[in-house]
């Protein structure tokens, strides 16, 4: 927060305000709403959540060095700490945050999309690093709480925020445009991901354009120009557009695009007339898709595409998916943190490009509603050629091996818990051999991943 004086705290949250307490003259230095990550000069949000309420938590935040509070009822706080009582703690945050980003002269670059956003908007940032000073928002802070928590950590140093958007429902990535005021929207591509909760295909869609939406005239949409749903939301927007993509259409494209298996992949990237040779370090062919995101918002922030073709290559990313040793010399494909089919399929995909023997263990996808069975079949359809040994394990996933099955795959089992995998899987590796393990979430499957990597 930069030292958000108390005096700041009563004019952003100015109509909401019910009462306060405490000295006047204290800086807040971030907020926070865990209790545990409290630091000196915080100030903690009460914010009710599913399992906790914060205002259990003021007392232990006060005492861990917090400042003070914003509650909705009354606490019981040590000592003399501002005390901002509110109608409701989540709006106060969300109000507080969209007060100090317009305080900034900082321009916002938000991505949302179905798959992908992450990589992107890491990749956008660490190309723009190389010109601006830029403030990004952390892995899991794309939400109606974790975007405000990242704005109020904006200081005068900051030339770019790269934002991610999340969602649960419609209006959400309206909301969050409404408080960060973003000037560039990129959106990765539209998928059945949260279809169980939406309903259909076009109305993710609708969710997703929100950003483009919320957009100034003056502003610009990057889109994925090879996904039909994206290129439709050029007519929802009043900012310019850009296409990025592999067809011809686009205007940012990569052509000759060569997969090196856990080494990243080569490309040419060609903006116009011009065109310059890319190395992308990431593993993974569906990369080049952020890379070339990521080359659009740079190029139109005064970058070359020489300068742009360097930063991609010494991009070093924290990615979800991590590749580790594994049993006797073999190779674990970590991509356990969650799934679609999309994402599926990006995995098989790079898994295919490998040498060796391939294994593959995979599980359900949730939140796939009516797309649910198709989803399992068109992953185990790529499985029967990207494997020469399927491990599927979950209700939804026998879809998987059945569809493996019938495609040719040539050894295909149906497990049935996470743990009969791993004893296959200890058996069965070998040097040389590569293993993905990939699921949604709720399976756990890092366990597994842990199971064989442990030392």
């Amino acid at each position: 927060m930069g030292g958000i004086e108390v005096t700041g705290v009563w004019e952003g949250l100015s109509g909401l305000l019910a009462a306060s307490n405490g000295y006047a003259d204290r800086k807040f230095e971030r907020a926070v709403i865990d209790s545990r990550e409290v630091r000196e000069g915080d100030l903690f949000f009460a914010v009710r959540g599913e399992r906790e309420d914060g205002h259990d938590f003021v007392a232990q935040a006060i005492e861990a060095g917090a400042f003070g509070a914003v509650v909705e009822r009354p606490v019981d706080a040590p000592g003399a700490a501002p005390l901002f009582h509110v109608s409701d703690s989540l709006e106060a945050l969300q109000r507080l945050a969209g007060w100090w980003r317009r305080r900034h002269d900082v321009k916002v670059i938000a991505v949302t999309g179905s798959v992908g956003k992450t990589t992107c908007k890491e990749l956008i940032a660490s190309v723009l690093g190389c010109k601006y000073s830029v403030l990004k928002s952390a892995a899991n802070l794309n939400t109606e709480i974790g975007i405000p928590l990242t704005l109020l950590q904006l200081t005068n140093e900051h030339e770019r925020a790269v934002l991610e958007f999340g969602m649960y429902a419609r209006g959400d990535i309206a909301t969050l445009a409404e408080i960060a005021r973003p000037a560039t929207g990129v959106v990765t591509n539209v998928g059945p991901v949260h279809l169980e909760r939406l309903g259909s295909i076009g109305a993710i869609a609708a969710a997703k354009s929100e950003l483009v939406e919320a957009l100034a005239a003056d502003g610009m949409a990057v889109l994925n120009g090879d996904d039909a749903r994206v290129v439709a939301m050029a007519s929802r927007t009043p900012a310019r557009v850009t296409y990025y993509g592999l067809s011809q259409q686009c205007h940012v494209r990569a052509d000759d695009v060569v997969g090196r298996g856990l080494e990243g992949s080569e490309f040419r990237l060609t903006h116009g007339r011009m065109g310059v040779q890319v190395r992308l370090p990431l593993p993974g062919r569906h990369y080049v898709y952020p890379a070339l995101a990521a080359a659009s918002v740079a190029l139109d922030e005064g970058l070359t595409l020489s300068e742009v073709a360097d930063a991609i290559a010494e991009a070093r990313l924290d990615l979800r998916s991590r590749i580790l040793p594994g049993p006797r010399g073999s190779t674990v494909l970590d991509d356990s943190y969650n799934a679609s089919p999309a994402s599926m399929l990006a995995a098989l995909d790079l898994l295919a490009e490998l040498p060796g023997r391939r294994i593959a263990l995979l599980g359900d996808m949730l939140e796939l509603g009516a797309a649910e069975e198709e989803g399992h079949r068109s992953v185990g359809e790529r499985a029967a050629t990207a494997c020469d040994l399927l491990l599927t394990v979950g209700r939804r996933a026998s879809s998987i091996a059945e569809a493996a099955r019938r495609g040719g795959g040539s050894d295909v089992r149906h497990l049935g818990a996470a743990g009969q995998a791993i004893e296959v899987l200890r058996t069965e590796l070998r040097e040389g051999d590569h293993a993905l393990i990939k699921a949604s979430r709720a399976m756990a499957f890092e366990e597994v991943v842990s199971a064989l990597t442990e030392t």
